[in-house]
């Protein structure tokens, strides 16, 4: 068969395990992903062996890129938190009554088939898996070429809990090809087997998506995050979170990008902040301000405001107030997670209302942007966008809904 047979293929598989999955109960569900789980553990060293291949011919991101047993315990940590959360499905979220006495309830419901097309994460592979069995959906997995051995390695544990359940293999599918013209036939949907295509990865991958997908789409451009330091922030706490933020890891979506400080409390605040920095590896680029304040900050340009690094570099400016600050984020932020420090509780509120970004965080770290941190188990993404759902997606967030009308013999005059 041709790629766009196999594709297709896979399609209607996916298609046909959907259509079983829905109609899982909630038990089923959680021991099929509690017995993914158990072979991700029993399966460490192949696992690992796939990873180190795909390590070493890979061209970048190895951070995102490698595991070692920490790391895929935490994915099979990660797996064992979705199995053990509350069924999203048959959620009543409304229910009211008309006065002709119809009953009419709106009730949560699969989407049916994902495409989950990332880059070099092999955790999406294991977190997709998870919670689109937990909400009911099917999935495709497609992904990039560094992680593909990896990844094929963790789908063989995850077809191996799947059957321990007794559920449909299809129900979690990996393209097994690094040909990129799979990624176009999961564009065109497989003939109307797809329902929705989450992109995960760089701004190239998720442009294009957008830009050719023929379903609908769920995903973020770019993390670029900002933490603002207001006059009133407290010193240490503002020093530990700015150098939390960066340097926590620097390759996660959720790693703060450009640092912005109050000119009333920038002498104070921004000489050991910097300091701090440089002592844990960052580069920092800064404005004509911040180099006068303190030492070992090259001269940042134009480019510097709105980049996301995804590396040990922070852009730094000093902004005349709150004010300016919001201004800033909303003229050079993507809409993905934006902090303040602060004290006052007027002007912590006034940023947490004003700044429109999936994640507004007040005195903490923008690292804490991850559903695993909210309580999600795991994420498949954390999507940008103004509708829903926005922020880290999760098994909830990854329902559709239908409407329930129970009537008496009603009819409509």
């Amino acid at each position: 068969m041709s790629l766009a047979d196999d594709m297709k293929d896979m399609g209607r598989r996916a298609r046909a395990a959907a259509a079983t999955l829905r109609q899982t109960n909630a038990a089923t569900r959680s021991a099929a992903i509690a017995a993914m789980a158990r072979q991700v553990r029993a399966r460490v060293p192949a696992i690992l062996g796939a990873n180190a291949a795909d390590v070493a011919g890979a061209s970048g991101m190895i951070d995102r890129l490698r595991l070692d047993p920490g790391r895929v315990e935490a994915l099979a940590d990660a797996l064992d938190q979705v199995a053990a959360l509350p069924d999203p499905l048959g959620r009543e979220t409304a229910r009211w009554q008309r006065p002709n006495g119809l009953d009419i309830a709106r009730v949560a419901t699969p989407i049916g088939v994902i495409g989950m097309i990332f880059e070099s994460r092999p955790n999406v592979a294991t977190d997709a898996a998870a919670i689109c069995i937990r909400s009911g959906n099917a999935v495709i997995l497609r992904s990039g070429s560094d992680a593909l051995a990896t990844c094929l390695a963790l789908h063989e544990a995850i077809a191996a809990g799947l059957a321990e359940a007794g559920l449909d293999a299809a129900c979690v599918q990996i393209v097994p090809t690094p040909d990129r013209a799979a990624v176009g036939h999961m564009l065109g949907g497989l003939d109307g087997a797809i329902d929705l295509i989450i992109p995960r990865g760089g701004k190239a991958l998720v442009e294009r998506v957008a830009r050719e997908a023929r379903v609908a789409v769920l995903g973020h451009l770019e993390g670029i995050c900002h933490t603002y330091l207001h006059q009133s922030a407290d010193p240490a706490m503002a020093r530990a979170i700015v150098v939390n933020a960066k340097l926590r890891r620097t390759s996660v979506c959720g790693a703060t990008e450009c640092l912005l400080i109050d000119r009333a409390a920038a002498p104070v605040l921004l000489p050991p902040i910097a300091a701090a920095l440089r002592e844990g590896g960052c580069a920092l680029r800064g404005d004509p301000e911040s180099r006068a304040l303190a030492d070992g900050i090259a001269a940042a340009d134009d480019s510097d405001w709105g980049r996301e690094y995804l590396a040990p570099v922070l852009a730094v400016k000093i902004v005349d107030g709150l004010d300016a600050a919001i201004g800033f984020i909303a003229a050079h932020g993507s809409g993905h997670t934006d902090a303040i420090v602060a004290d006052d509780d007027a002007a912590a509120e006034r940023f947490l209302a004003e700044v429109d970004s999936a994640i507004v965080v007040r005195n903490a770290s923008t690292q804490f942007a991850d559903g695993g941190e909210f309580g999600f188990g795991a994420e498949i993404g954390i999507a940008t966008g103004r509708l829903a759902p926005r922020g880290p997606v999760g098994p909830e967030q990854l329902t559709s809904y239908k409407y329930v009308v129970r009537g008496a013999g009603q009819t409509r005059p």
